[in-house]
């Protein structure tokens, strides 16, 4: 991780009347080790070496002032090198001191949003997400593109040239409209909508844009809940005692699927679990997405999948064609019941009807984990520190439990714990 650093140099031959330089470390790794002089200069006993700052017990007039300027500075730093495709050089460091301490000699004309966009785009592989601390992810750049591709159709639709200045409620109902004639999904148009947030957001943090209309609460990512499925244990059961010893491809999908089922792991970690992993029947290992640990105690079917495979799962295939082989097998373990699902399309609701096996996807073995745990009445919490929701609220949410099975876990667990009701005769 990037780390700047103040100092100041000092010997026994140092004038403690005199200001001197206060200068910058910046490192990352080992590879990158640069100095240069940070534009301030204060008395020697004005500054710590050990804080790598302003002294607290200092008094003089400007004290808070460059107490801002060097932590500014950090700032600005840390933004140019965020964006940068090569290695920094001593250079690059200085001409960025130089910007800060000089803004005026670098002025431009104002970038608009497309050029931001353009370029926010463009440095993306080497930014790094702040919440993983992982760069941004494939998936996510190939949000932004699709979002900048319809920015730039809705310009060339309406005859306008969208700026920052022209992003408002009336511009956000009009893009809104123009989305959904394109006949997308309602989440799909919310989700280009947070992307659109995101642009803007990094704009305005740079200061680059200063109009805050895409602030109001009513600029908002629009969605529904979404009508995804999860199996049951009993279905479970039937997936996994499917005799597919014929079909080795459909056997691999699944019991890849299962040990999903059964540890809420996502797809693209499936293929982590190594016998290294694997301590006193826990899973232990770091989560692709979120970069966070997370141990799983290992069920007695995952148990079975891994003694088949000799601990070392086998690779999962593309995510498309796993799909593909999984409805197979829900198939031939014949969930042929009917779902109708609801989902907003073009500004209209769609009623969709589809046998369970066409909605089996990789997915479905996280969301039947979470969903399963909870009605077997395992603590919502407990759970969540395995899938990672941060808040009870978006877990039940997350999990699909009907009316009926909330009803019948509360009556459950009445009849265990022995505080029933008896009617006096």
């Amino acid at each position: 991780m990037a780390t700047v650093i103040y100092f100041i140099r000092t010997s026994k031959n140092t004038d403690p009347a005199k200001k001197i330089s206060v200068r910058i470390r910046f490192r990352d790794g080992k590879k990158i080790n640069l100095y240069a002089k940070s534009g301030l200069e204060v008395l020697p006993h004005h500054f710590s070496n050990e804080t790598h700052t302003i002294n607290k017990q200092a008094k003089y007039k400007n004290k808070y002032k460059d107490r801002v300027y060097l932590d500014n500075l950090e700032t600005a730093i840390y933004d140019a090198y965020r964006g940068l495709k090569v290695l920094p050089t001593s250079e690059w460091l200085n001409k960025v001191v130089d910007k800060y301490r000089f803004p005026d000699k670098y002025k431009t004309k104002a970038e608009t949003l497309f050029e931001f966009i353009q370029n926010f785009i463009e440095t993306s592989p080497n930014r790094i997400n702040q919440r993983t601390n992982k760069p941004v992810s494939y998936k996510m750049i190939r949000e932004y593109h699709a979002t900048f591709r319809y920015l730039q159709e809705y310009a060339k639709e309406t005859g306008k040239e969208i700026d920052f200045k022209d992003i408002d409620l009336e511009f956000y109902e009009s893009f809104k409209e123009f989305l959904e004639k394109r006949n997308l999904s309602l989440n799909t148009v919310g989700k280009k909508i947070t992307v659109l947030k995101i642009f803007l957001n990094e704009a305005t943090a740079r200061g680059i844009n200063t109009n805050f209309k895409y602030q109001s609460s009513r600029f908002r990512a629009v969605s529904e809940e979404s009508e995804s499925i999860y199996l049951n244990i009993e279905e479970l059961e039937k997936i996994k005692n499917l005799d597919l010893s014929n079909k080795p491809k459909l056997e691999k999908v699944r019991n890849l699927f299962l040990v999903g089922c059964w540890t809420g792991l996502r797809f693209s970690d499936w293929n982590k679990v190594k016998p290294e992993n694997i301590k006193n029947d826990l899973i232990t290992l770091i989560q692709g997405k979120t970069g966070q640990p997370v141990v799983i105690p290992i069920h007695p079917t995952v148990k079975t999948i891994l003694d088949k495979y000799n601990g070392e799962l086998p690779a999962p295939i593309s995510n498309q064609k796993f799909n593909e082989y999984l409805k197979e097998v829900a198939r031939l373990a014949d969930f042929k019941e009917g779902i109708t699902k609801h989902i907003t399309r073009g500004g209209k609701t769609e009623t969709i009807f589809k046998h369970k096996w066409e909605l089996v996807t990789t997915h479905t073995a996280r969301r039947s984990f979470a969903t399963n745990a909870y009605n077997m009445g395992i603590p919502s919490i407990t759970i969540m520190a395995i899938t990672g929701h941060r808040t009870e609220t978006a877990f039940l949410k997350y999990i699909k439990v009907t009316p009926q099975e909330h009803a019948k876990k509360m009556r459950d667990m009445w009849l265990n714990s022995g505080n029933h009701l008896k009617v006096a005769r």
